[in-house]
C-alpha cells in the first residue's frame, strides 16, 4: 500500500495518524493529570503507533503540554466559555490545530483546521466537529493573516 507524500516527503496518511493519537494523548492526560511523559510513553508503546509519525505525535504532545497557557489564551475569545467548560476531546482538538497554527506553519491552515474536523467527528460529540471548525476557522484568520487572507 503507498501512502500519499507531500513533496518534502511527509507521509501525510501518517501524519493524520499522529494527530489521532495525539488527541487520544492529551485527552488522557487533561482527564488524569499524568505527567505527559508517562502518557507519551504508554501511547508509544501502543501497536498502531507503528504506522504513525511518531516524531509529529511527539511534537504535537509536547508542544501542546508546553504552550497550553498560551494556546488557551489564544482560543479564549472565540470559544463563548472558559476553556475548562469545553466538552475534554473538543478542547484537545482546538489545542493541537492552536499549536499547529501557531508553530507547525509548514502545514496550510487549511490542512490544520480539517484535520481537527475529522478527529473530532470520529471521537467528539455529534455536531462537536462545527464548534471545532468555527473556533479554529476564527484563530487562523488571527494567527494567520497573510495565508487567511490569500484564500
Amino acid at each position: 500500500m503507498t501512502h500519499a507524500r507531500k513533496p518534502d516527503g511527509v507521509d501525510l496518511a501518517a501524519r493524520s495518524r499522529a494527530r489521532r493519537r495525539a488527541l487520544q494523548a492529551l485527552y488522557a492526560w487533561q482527564i488524569s493529570g499524568s505527567a505527559i511523559g508517562g502518557v507519551i510513553d504508554q501511547f508509544r508503546h501502543e501497536q498502531d503507533m507503528e504506522v504513525a509519525d511518531i516524531d509529529y505525535f511527539i511534537d504535537l504532545v509536547r508542544g501542546v503540554e508546553s504552550h497550553c497557557a498560551e494556546l488557551d489564551a489564544g482560543l479564549l475569545p472565540f470559544l463563548g466559555r472558559e476553556v475548562a467548560q469545553v466538552d475534554p476531546i473538543e478542547r484537545a482538538a482546538l489545542r493541537i490545530g492552536a499549536y499547529e497554527l501557531k508553530y507547525r506553519v509548514d502545514v496550510p491552515y487549511r490542512v490544520v483546521i480539517n484535520e481537527a474536523i475529522e478527529t473530532t467527528k470520529r471521537f467528539g460529540a455529534d455536531h462537536g466537529h462545527t464548534y471545532v471548525n468555527g473556533v479554529l476557522d476564527k484563530l487562523a484568520g488571527e494567527w494567520r493573516k497573510p495565508e487567511y487572507r490569500g484564500r
